[in-house]
């Protein structure tokens, strides 16, 4: 399996995938999450947009975004299919990596409060509940955010 950046080409299996993964919660939620309804294309420009491969087909994907001093995941997505096979810790790993790659000291991501699968599934991979807001972009809708402060890379070797 790889990762690699999505590229311009890849705007059709972004969306199809994000669809794929993310149509359980559709019924939970009443409408589309977020991720269903998002603009992909200047995520794609702007590198923001990370796809895991097998035999060069889209198995999964991650979107991360700078945000002053953080790196924020905005979606990890996988094919349903291929759900509970640790492809989404696989990811969330990739993200640690990569904001240790650039300097940064903790990685953030927020979910709907109505996610708690998901939120389980951050909480077991380290991450901690910062707080608790209403949705700007989806009144009536409430979203955890969280936090995983990351240890420097020689930190975890001494430790």
């Amino acid at each position: 399996m790889t990762v690699r950046r999505a590229e311009e080409r890849d705007l059709a299996t972004v969306e199809a995938l994000t669809r794929a993964a993310y149509a359980y919660y559709v019924p939970l939620l009443g409408r589309e999450p977020l991720p269903m309804t998002e603009d992909y294309r200047p995520r794609i420009a702007a590198g923001e947009v990370w796809l895991l491969e097998e035999s060069g087909d889209a198995i999964g994907l991650i979107v991360l975004e700078t945000n002053g001093k953080s790196l924020t995941i905005f979606s990890v997505a996988v094919l349903p299919e291929r759900q509970s096979a640790g492809l989404g810790r696989g990811l969330l790993a990739f993200a640690e990596e990569e904001a240790r790659r650039r300097g940064f000291t903790a990685l953030h991501l927020y979910t709907n409060t109505m996610m708690t699968r998901n939120i389980a599934i951050y909480r077991r991979y380290g991450f901690e509940e910062t707080g608790r807001s209403p949705n700007e972009k989806r009144p009536g809708w409430a979203r955890v955010d969280m936090e995983k402060a990351l240890v420097a890379t020689e930190d975890r070797r001494s430790a």
